[in-house]
């Protein structure tokens, strides 16, 4: 019998769904050509309250591109799937390099002519090695976030997650804060 631990953790794709009130076109336009507009970069980059804008090049093989102060560039992934208005798929690697990517597939399902379904699966965590148990329990919370925002959600299920968005990032940036030092030390 071959022991468990020789064989691969296979983790669960995220899968977030929101609804927007916004024809097909008009959704995928917004979450691609206007992600500046809705991204929350104060908490969700990798400059922190040093990046500008994030960017979107809106073709197979662009980037997603964070902007930081004083010209700098993060390369958060890049677009491997382009079918405007119904998909965008892309490599997810914020602050990693690009050997460190996950997937992320984005469909604009239209419901009617003035509402649009966004359903969003996020899959490959296994790339991550030591940090892909805690990247993928924390994804969806913030995908519900980003998501919410992307949507224009409002009250009180946004307030929550605003706050335990904001609570999660305090606490990994001290404790990254922690391990340098720690790392200076030895």
């Amino acid at each position: 019998m071959a022991e468990k631990k020789d064989q691969p953790i296979a983790y669960t794709p995220v899968i977030k769904i929101v609804t927007v009130r916004a024809n097909q076109s008009r959704a995928f336009n917004r979450f691609t050509s206007e992600m500046a507009g809705w991204w929350p970069l104060a908490s969700h980059s990798t400059a922190g309250g040093n990046a500008e804008t994030v960017v979107m090049e809106n073709r197979v093989g662009g980037r997603i591109v964070e902007r930081i102060r004083g010209g700098g560039e993060a390369v958060w992934g890049t677009i491997t799937a382009w079918d405007p208005p119904r998909r965008v798929t892309f490599t997810w690697h914020p602050g990693d390099p690009p050997e460190k990517a996950t997937n992320v597939d984005v469909r604009f399902v239209a419901i009617d002519a003035a509402r649009t379904r966004v359903e969003l699966e996020h899959v490959g965590f296994e790339r991550l090695g030591a940090m892909a148990k805690k990247a993928r329990r924390g994804y969806p919370i913030g995908w519900a976030y980003v998501l919410g925002l992307y949507a224009e959600r409002k009250g009180p299920f946004m307030l929550a997650i605003t706050g335990l968005t904001s609570a999660l990032m305090w606490f990994t940036r001290r404790r990254a804060a922690a391990l340098a030092v720690r790392e200076d030390l030895t």
